[in-house]
């Protein structure tokens, strides 16, 4: 199960962003569904059951977004419209080259609260994982982490919490925590330079919680640090149109491998691979299978070494 916004995804590439005052043409267009769902379609591709518990509003792009969740095999009855609500949107606008520009609107309406995590605790105690995205509200994120730890779940949190008090939760509770390279710093509490520091601040974390820690150097490698261990994980060789979704398919592909029993240093290669896959196309949506993943972590791993 995946908690967290639930949201409409439109991706736009065009050659160059233009100057003020004037136009570019937009050379793909997708409009798909997006956000926390992301690594819910992730975890559906690499052969898991998923679902979301999430926020849209009762207007077309909500009812669009069901739709498409169902047609993705997802469980949706943890998905709440809100009446009155507008459904989140995200922007992402990428240039040739993969710089990219992402926009959001996310209204407070769509965002999950208390009531919504207690309203899906059915489905979130009977999940063997709960991925928890920390950019929701402290009461609903201290919610769902109370309830996937009381029912014996993996849990999974990702981003940075802004509350003192769903840090202390998440380095108590939190079986896996992930943080992107613009994350990582506030997650920490200090700056990062680099892929030396990076790691020293991924085993200080995994010494602190117990947790298996990923954190992204920019443009660089991902760490994963556990206790007694660490890796740094290059990013995998390839064409990066845009890198929106490799956060969310890396996510995916290292709770897939700790399900399926791998032992943290695999399953970092096996996230590094699923992100590799998903970056050479635009938008966020992850299209993964499963023996490509694993011929692809294994190829790199022993390349690496």
């Amino acid at each position: 199960m995946v908690a967290g916004q639930v949201a409409r995804d439109l991706a736009l590439k065009v050659e160059q962003l233009p100057d003020e005052g004037s136009s570019a043409d937009v050379v793909e267009r997708l409009e798909m569904l997006g956000g926390a769902a992301n690594q819910a379609v992730g975890c559906r591709q690499l052969g898991w059951s998923a679902g979301l518990v999430g926020v849209v509003g009762d207007d077309d792009a909500g009812r669009a977004l069901l739709a498409a969740a169902g047609a993705d095999d997802l469980d949706i009855e943890g998905v709440r419209i809100r009446q009155g609500g507008t459904t989140a949107l995200y922007v992402d606008v990428v240039e040739a080259g993969g710089a990219r520009r992402i926009f959001d609107h996310v209204p407070e309406e769509v965002l999950l609260t208390a009531a919504d995590i207690v309203a899906a605790e059915p489905m979130l105690s009977a999940a063997r994982a709960v991925l928890i995205q920390l950019q929701q509200p402290s009461e609903a994120v201290l919610a769902a982490i109370d309830i996937a730890a009381r029912g014996d779940a993996l849990v999974v949190v990702d981003g940075f919490p802004e509350d003192s008090r769903v840090l202390e939760t998440v380095l108590s509770s939190a079986h896996v925590i992930r943080a992107d390279a613009a994350e990582a710093p506030t997650l920490v509490g200090r700056e990062l330079s680099g892929v030396a520091d990076t790691v020293a601040a991924a085993i200080s974390l995994a010494a602190d919680s117990s947790a298996v820690v990923a954190l992204a150097a920019e443009g660089a490698a991902n760490v994963l640090a556990w206790q007694g261990g660490h890796v740094v994980l290059p990013l995998i060789p390839g064409t990066t149109v845009d890198a929106t979704g490799g956060g969310d398919a890396f996510l995916a592909g290292l709770v897939s491998a700790l399900l399926l029993g791998a032992d943290p240093e695999t399953a970092g290669w096996e996230a590094s691979a699923a992100a590799a896959l998903t970056v050479g196309r635009l938008g966020g949506r992850p299209q993964l299978d499963a023996r490509r993943v694993s011929d692809l972590a294994r190829e790199s791993r022993r390349e690496a070494t």
